[in-house]
């Protein structure tokens, strides 16, 4: 069993979840998040002054899978969130040493699906 973490572009979910709906990937968990990385943050004009922000919008994704799911996830995430620029994110894989689902008590893998 796998963790991933995914940080994303805003603008990019749709498409990363239409892609792991594609690979039978429904269950996640999506937060708000901000963050910055080698970016450096943005700097806008307000109110005629110039002020540099260092935290910026980002989308995390947390999903937890079986193995035979591993590689399918990441690619569909990769394909959907690449833009080719500075900022597309990043992905993080974890090993998950076990889930637990509350309602029925099951656990392993088959707690996950």
């Amino acid at each position: 069993m796998k963790y991933i973490v995914a940080i994303i572009q805003p603008e990019k979910l749709e498409e990363v979840q239409a892609e792991l709906f594609k690979n039978e990937i429904h269950l996640m968990t999506v937060s708000q998040v901000l963050g910055c990385g080698r970016q450096k943050g943005i700097t806008q004009i307000y109110r005629g002054r110039k002020e540099s922000g260092t935290l910026l919008k980002k989308i995390k994704l947390e999903i937890a899978v079986n193995d035979q799911f591993l590689k399918p996830a990441i690619d569909a995430i990769t394909k959907a969130a690449k833009t080719g620029n500075i900022g597309d994110g990043k992905i993080f894989v974890l090993d998950l040493e076990e889930c637990i689902r509350l309602s029925t008590g099951e656990t392993g893998g088959p707690a996950i699906g």
